[in-house]
């Protein structure tokens, strides 16, 4: 029973830094309104489920990039307090991830939605 109410807690500590990281950092509040909008969008198309699984991974991942840059940016802010070219560097590497991260997704996206969303265009013309 011990083990259980450790792992709940665990669970409700990551919980905390999600729910944190939407409420206070912008960049994820864009995040989650445009993968609101892309599974919505991938609904409405219709799109297979395994690239709805490629749609999938690319919010996870992005998601959790930034998690990870929220914390690398208050233990960088904790540890060094005044700026510092190192910290400078760790904070802009950190943004750097999120970035790669999400210049992937929009490429899968461009290849997932593009053909679908051309052919539902078209069809209105």
């Amino acid at each position: 029973m011990k083990e259980w109410r450790r792992l709940v807690r665990s669970f409700s500590y990551a919980l905390q830094g999600i729910v944190y990281t939407v409420k206070t950092q912008r960049n994820m509040q864009i995040h989650v309104a445009a993968a609101t909008l892309v599974l919505a969008a991938a609904w409405w198309l219709q799109i297979p489920r395994s690239d709805v699984l490629l749609v999938f991974f690319s919010i996870g991942l992005v998601f959790s990039l930034e998690l990870m840059n929220t914390a690398v940016e208050a233990a960088v802010d904790l540890a060094s307090p005044e700026w510092h070219a190192k910290a400078k560097i760790a904070k802009d590497a950190s943004a750097g991830a999120v970035l790669v991260a999400a210049i992937l997704s929009v490429g899968i996206g461009i290849m997932v939605f593009g053909p679908p969303l051309l052919e539902k265009m078209t069809g209105w013309w």
